[in-house]
């Protein structure tokens, strides 16, 4: 088995170059639902599991406990949409119909997510091989938070939607607010208390 990867400074760079395998089989702007939808699938099947087998060591039986899960803010993966299942039908020719379930089991237990997540991973014109080796790639990245100091799926999210937006021949500027700008405006703002409202939330990165 390959060595898994930490997150690092190339992470976000590990995550567009599995991004890349599909590239020759569909325009960004088709490709951008894909991979933003496996980045989700993979951070809370990661984060999820870590809560799992942290729950098995402490041998009460309350792994499948979702309140355990909602109480930290962790989404509740039901068995059929565990990256596990995902990644043994990686190279089979149902892996698009496993993904799509996937989604729709999670959406099901977690109510907030309801209509949210994408769910066109088996249309016809998506490569089957391709996209399984994609599934490949995400299984040897560890996305699971380590400690607050870094937030990883913001950051890869992030990271993605500027690649995306320079592949769709836009500037990054014009397609979201650049990092920098965000955080300027953030510690400025400094929104500890009470509610922020943003009427051009776009990708929604001020927030993250």
């Amino acid at each position: 088995m390959a060595e898994t990867n930490r997150t690092n400074n190339g992470f976000e760079k590990q995550i567009w170059n599995a991004a890349c395998v599909l590239r020759d089989n569909l325009d960004a702007s088709e490709y951008k639902s894909v991979v933003l939808g496996l980045i989700f699938l993979k951070y809370i099947s990661d984060r999820f599991e870590a809560k799992y087998n942290e729950l098995v060591a402490e041998g009460d039986g309350f792994e499948e406990d979702m309140d355990e899960y909602i109480s930290e803010n962790i989404f509740f993966v039901p068995d059929e949409a565990r990256w596990q299942v995902i990644s043994a039908s990686a190279h089979t020719p149902e892996i698009g119909a496993v993904i799509d379930n996937a989604m729709r089991s999670i959406e099901k237990e977690n109510k907030k997510l309801k209509d949210i997540l994408p769910k066109n991973f088996a249309r016809p014109e998506l490569d089957k091989r391709r996209l399984g080796d994609v599934v490949d790639l995400f299984t040897n990245l560890q996305m699971a938070e380590h400690g607050s100091s870094k937030d990883i799926l913001g950051n890869a999210y992030q990271y993605c939607l500027r690649k995306f937006a320079e592949q769709e021949g836009k500037l990054a500027g014009k397609f979201f607010t650049p990092e920098c700008v965000v955080k300027t405006l953030v510690e400025v703002l400094q929104p500890f208390n009470g509610r922020v409202y943003d009427p051009c939330c776009g990708s929604g990165g001020m927030f993250v």
